[in-house]
């Protein structure tokens, strides 16, 4: 945004306790936060709280918007966006929706109701909302990650290991995905039989059992790390990745073109993990392993795909189509289109 119109003035509105309300600072921008929290799917006495989050979460986001505002506002999905939305609305403030999944969650259907446009990142979203009020935009990825050519090198200097050997990344977000890392940590030895090397996440809550798991192997192939703080690196020297099937993950994967194998996270909500992965897989676009038998087929399918030239090359091609590399200029634009509408 700032780079299309430098003098527009942004305040973000966050979930209290959620990484938002750390990450958005550290990169220079103002955020308030709402009590609000989802509702857990199974029986919780957490939920009988929920009423309260959401109305005190109203009053405050109504506070927010008048008091800034806003010619426009715009919901990125996460808990502060219903309370926010719903309330700009109501003051008659224009409100874009920004979709990142195939499947939208109950929240964003009830939005789209009075929403002026929706971006979207896959296609066949008509079924879900108004079809005028759809654009086709994708999801906005990090400058970083567009430009990963040629960065092979550098990123073998970067963590260690040989630039001429086929590597696998294992990602399951910045906090770990447990079946992922329990799959990693039992075939550790199969890994390092293979001759594969590794770049592993495991994220904070697995790193000490992952580096004790390492040491019992003794092998420098493989590079377990908490966080991956240059996933551009990360994306140049891996041949093939293993991840989850986040919104931002499957957008990246899209942009880098790497073949992948996607363990969707089976409680996100709606499922939309399981949707967003299949939406790749039904165009040969990636590859699938259930959670639940990640135990059993992860690490085999890995070295597996990796040792498949052919099957690599033909996700590639397979996946790149559906880049969307502007993605984020697109949005900004019906962003600033929707400012001229007030």
């Amino acid at each position: 945004m700032k780079s299309l119109k430098s003098d527009i003035e942004l305040l973000f509105v966050g979930a209290e306790g959620k990484m938002e309300m750390e990450k958005v600072p550290a990169s220079g921008f103002i955020i308030k936060g709402l009590p609000i929290a989802g509702i857990k799917r199974e029986l919780s006495i957490d939920n009988l709280s929920f009423p309260i989050k959401l109305i005190a979460s109203l009053n405050k986001a109504n506070s927010i918007v008048k008091e800034f505002n806003p010619h426009v506002a715009v919901g990125v999905g996460g808990y502060a966006s219903g309370p926010l939305l719903f309330v700009a609305a109501r003051r008659g403030v224009p409100t874009l929706i920004q979709e990142q999944n195939s499947y939208p969650g109950i929240t964003n259907k009830l939005l789209a109701k009075k929403a002026k446009k929706i971006c979207v990142a896959y296609e066949n979203m008509d079924q879900f909302f108004p079809a005028e009020k759809i654009v086709f935009t994708g999801n906005p990825v990090r400058n970083d990650i567009q430009s990963i050519e040629g960065k092979r090198e550098e990123a073998a200097q970067f963590f260690g290991l040989d630039a001429q050997r086929p590597t696998l990344l294992i990602v399951g977000g910045s906090q770990g995905a447990r079946s992922i890392n329990r799959a990693i940590k039992g075939g550790l030895q199969q890994l390092v039989e293979s001759g594969i090397q590794v770049i592993w996440q495991t994220g904070k809550l697995f790193s000490q059992e992952a580096s004790e798991a390492l040491t019992m192997i003794n092998s420098s192939s493989i590079k377990a790390m908490d966080f991956i703080s240059r996933m551009d690196l990360a994306y140049a020297m891996a041949d093939a990745v293993v991840t989850r099937a986040g919104a931002s993950t499957v957008s990246e994967l899209c942009i880098v073109r790497k073949p992948s194998i996607m363990v969707p996270l089976p409680t996100a909500a709606e499922d939309h993990q399981t949707k967003n992965c299949k939406a790749l897989v039904s165009r040969n676009a990636a590859l699938l392993v259930p959670d639940s038998e990640a135990p059993t087929r992860l690490v085999q399918e890995a070295i597996a795909l990796i040792n498949n030239k052919e099957k690599c090359k033909e996700l590639s091609e397979n996946i790149a189509p559906l880049a969307r590399p502007k993605a984020a200029l697109e949005i900004a634009n019906e962003i600033l289109q929707l400012v001229k509408i007030k």
